[in-house]
């Protein structure tokens, strides 16, 4: 017995093969091999044809299937992970009208603010639990306005995950965890988020079904089942947004529990179980994967655009060239915590919502050329990253989150042993590393969905579980005055864009 995972980046698509016995992973594949191409005819703009999501995803099932062996019919279901926020748009034939709003699209901005000034803070935060923003939901508003013919052929409005999961089994829904990242959920009254759809103007049937995260949401066609090389009735039982999947993935479920990634961008996701928002909207809310209205579960989010990005840059244009990202670590270790007192703030890759969406640039702070080196660079590169999530993860505190332990996958940033001592010892938490990706857990999550597994313990009992990485106490005072230092840094420099 076999479970099959997706996950549709902006990227590529990966496709999972996972035993429902062993919880192993036994076959894995992505497409395209290179990066995938975003549309951008204007700055700010990030668009993609849906349909190469689901060639990417044809090509990955078909190199697994044959890579595997596994006969079609000892599939016992599918799950789909997704990249947040996009924005699909269908006909009453269910064709797509035109092309998706991804993600890091920024259109949509100066209709949230908008929208968050006239309706008011106390309204939007207190059902919503966040400001509109730069969601589904006002990436929307931009074609009402803009493309108004296209806008009245709309018949429904999908997410990415949402339009696989139609074209997998000819069904057109959607989900609450999915409905809250559209910012099209009310919290408060339990129902899509009519006070916003009106005034956005938005039909309310333009919606689709509601189905339940884990449950059978469909079962796939023999239409799609001859394209892909799968069997007819094989049922989709799990679908969520890349975060919550990660957070999944990870084991992250009940309230206290912390999932964290650390790529191009970086990620905090935390589960609180009190419905609560932040009253300067800095982190994001959104419904997690097993969130009821009887008991809840929010998955409380701070993401930091200059991450990897900062990191690979001072790979670039630091470190000694022709090194590695495991050489320009060490390196890095050779300066001592608080790099003797260099600063970077890592946010050079646009506004960040932390900083209530404040665009303050990258920069570094305390260099004394008689005494740094790129050592010193370096390390504050990394140490800078962490403490702008541990900036978020306060943010998070505020709001009752706990922060014991973190679990995150043993990839990108996290396979720096720098940068994991670092926010072992700035956030006092325990983290865990783990070797899981986003299509394994949409495996496993569709092992759950179907009743194969009873909860997520089962489903995760086998999850590889690599390293424990514990604060030192001895180092937590030199971390919590490194990390003072980059606050007060940091606080300058708004004050300064503030007085501009």
């Amino acid at each position: 017995m076999y479970l099959l995972g997706y996950d549709i980046g902006s990227s590529s698509v990966k496709a999972s093969l996972v035993s429902a016995d062993t919880g192993k992973c036994v076959s894995t594949a992505f497409f395209p091999k290179t990066e995938a191409e975003i549309i951008s005819v204007r700055t700010g703009w990030a668009e993609q044809h849906p349909s190469e999501w689901w060639k990417h995803l044809r090509e990955a099932t078909e190199a697994i299937m044959a890579e595997s062996k596994v006969d079609p019919r000892d599939i016992s279901a599918i799950g789909i992970s997704y990249q947040m926020h996009g924005l699909v748009c269908i006909d009453s034939a269910c064709n797509v009208i035109r092309p998706a709003i991804i993600w890091c699209d920024s259109r949509g901005v100066p209709y949230g603010e908008k929208a968050f000034g006239e309706l008011g803070a106390d309204l939007c935060l207190g059902h919503l639990l966040n400001s509109p923003g730069n969601f589904t939901a006002t990436k929307l508003a931009w074609i009402k306005e803009n493309e108004p013919e296209q806008f009245d052929r709309i018949w429904k409005i999908l997410l990415p995950g949402d339009y696989i999961a139609m074209r997998l089994t000819g069904r057109v829904a959607t989900t609450v965890s999915g409905l809250s990242e559209m910012m099209l959920w009310d919290f408060k009254e339990g129902a899509p988020a009519a006070f916003l759809m009106d005034y956005l103007g938005f039909p309310a049937d333009i919606l689709p079904e509601i189905v339940p995260t884990f449950s059978v949401q469909g079962t796939v066609t023999a239409e799609a089942a001859a394209e892909l090389g799968l069997a007819e009735g094989i049922p989709v039982t799990y679908r969520a947004g890349d975060q919550p999947n990660n957070a999944l993935s990870l084991n992250v479920f009940n309230p206290g529990e912390v999932a964290s990634t650390a790529g191009t961008s970086g990620v905090v996701y935390g589960i609180i179980g009190d419905v609560s928002y932040d009253p300067q909207s800095r982190v994001n809310n959104f419904a997690h994967v097993n969130h009821t209205t009887a008991e809840p579960r929010l998955g409380v989010m701070t993401c930091i655009s200059g991450t990897g990005i900062l990191n690979s840059w001072m790979k670039r244009n630091v470190a000694p060239e022709g090194i590695g990202y495991a050489e320009m670590n060490d390196v890095a270790s050779q300066a001592p915590i608080g790099a003797e007192g260099v600063s970077i703030l890592p946010f050079g890759n646009g506004a960040e919502r932390v900083l209530r969406n404040r665009e303050t640039g990258s920069s570094i702070h305390g260099v004394n050329f008689l005494r740094h080196n790129k050592s010193h660079l370096l390390r504050a590169a990394q140490e800078g990253i962490v403490f702008s999530f541990m900036y978020g993860m306060e943010v998070m505190q505020q709001m009752g989150m706990k922060l014991n332990k973190i679990h995150a996958g043993h990839a990108n940033m996290f396979l720096s042993p720098l940068f994991r001592e670092t926010l072992a010892g700035v956030s006092g938490a325990t983290i865990e590393l783990f070797n899981t990706d986003g299509s394994v857990g949409a495996a496993k999550g569709a092992g759950i969905g179907a009743g194969i597994y009873r909860d997520n313990n089962e489903a995760f009992a086998t999850l590889d579980r690599i390293e424990i990485i514990e604060p030192v106490a001895a180092d937590a005072a030199a971390y919590a005055e490194a990390y003072a230092l980059w606050k007060e840094r940091l606080a300058a420099v708004m004050a300064q864009n503030s007085e501009n």
